[in-house]
């Protein structure tokens, strides 16, 4: 019997995928998608469970992904330079994962076939998100969706 050839993200940088094999590394978890709030003296992250306004958070996915880099002004579209630099992508995002050489985990849709899978793993934010960035107002606002660890 034949063995089996090696998944893209083990044999492949991110320089060298292909559109279709980058975007399928995205488990749809939404956890980028979250509002982050930053320290102004220390430079730490704080996810919080707002989710952008253009986030499904049924879906885990953007309503609006083709355009959302022109509707959303500080939506961070994700290229092979920038996940090695961005610190605030969850330790179990794939292009972090893959950036460093390390392997998905087993929840990851392109591993189990599955993708609901990260959802049934409870690693999505589905069923986690308490406001949308569209209802906040005052950046205190946010405060009061602060996590207490990356989700």
């Amino acid at each position: 019997m034949p063995a089996m050839a090696e998944p893209f993200w083990k044999t492949k940088s991110l320089e060298e995928m292909s559109a279709s094999e980058w975007e399928s590394l995205c488990d749809g978890c939404g956890k980028c998608c979250l509002s982050k709030l930053e320290d102004e003296d220390t430079g730490d992250i704080y996810f919080t469970s707002v989710g952008c306004r253009l986030f499904d958070a049924g879906t885990c996915r953007c309503r609006d992904y083709p355009n959302r880099l022109a509707v959303v002004q500080d939506c961070v579209g994700l290229t092979p330079a920038n996940v090695r630099t961005i610190a605030w992508l969850p330790g179990t995002c794939a292009y972090r994962l893959v950036a460093e050489g390390r392997d998905l985990f087993d929840w990851h849709p392109l591993v189990s076939g599955d993708p609901d899978s990260v959802h049934l793993a409870g690693v999505s934010m589905r069923g986690r998100v308490t406001a949308s960035e569209a209802e906040m107002g005052e950046p205190e606002d946010y405060l009061e969706h602060m996590l207490e660890e990356e989700p």
